[in-house]
């Protein structure tokens, strides 16, 4: 997004002045991986769209960093994070050989639900975590999106879709080399007042 007028810079006694019309250039989705051990976002995915095959493609390309590895994700409970094509790369991953069932008829691929407990099974050497709705500050990857909001977007413009792309996996790299840190939780663990 840019502004065809640009912001005119606060002077004594004016505040910052922004144009409130903009050119749209489109939209990005960013998908990223947060290490808890180290801190660092890991193989961030960006790309125009965000569905179930997207998301396969991002954890594929995470698992092959270490294809024998165990893995545990921590997501929330978007549709695409428990699709039936996340199904299928898992039990192939994991060597399970079961029917799978169909899609919304039966088996694992019956429903959401179902699904989900397939993803979810701790047997498997890939697994999810879903945190339940309405709590995104238990995933730290949600963490670290507000600090790339806070950081580089907020009040950003930018000129094309590559430049906007060019930025964050900039900002990524900056980050991984600077501010990397585990997230410490400072929660003391006292009830809310009333």
């Amino acid at each position: 997004m840019n502004s065809p007028d640009p912001t005119k810079e606060m002077k004594a006694g004016l505040v910052e002045r922004r144009e409130f019309e903009y050119i749209r250039h489109g939209v990005l989705c960013l998908m990223a991986n947060f290490e808890v051990a180290t801190g660092r976002i890991v193989t961030p995915t960006v790309g125009p769209t965000r569905t179930e095959a997207d998301f396969a493609a991002h954890i594929a390309n995470t698992v092959a960093t270490d294809p024998t590895g165990e893995w545990i994700f921590i997501a929330d409970q978007l549709n695409t994070h428990q699709s039936e094509t996340l199904v299928r790369w898992v039990a192939e991953q994991c060597g399970i050989e079961m029917e799978l069932g169909k899609k919304g008829k039966s088996g694992v691929l019956q429903s959401m639900e179902t699904r989900k407990t397939f993803l979810q099974d701790a047997t498997h050497r890939i697994r999810f975590v879903y945190t339940p709705k309405h709590t995104s500050w238990l995933n730290q990857v949600e963490i670290w999106f507000s600090i790339l909001v806070r950081k580089l977007l907020k009040r950003a413009s930018f000129s094309s879709l590559e430049e906007l792309e060019k930025r964050i996996l900039d900002f990524i790299d900056y980050f991984n080399r600077i501010l990397a840190k585990p997230f410490k939780w400072t929660y003391s663990g006292k009830p809310l007042a009333a």
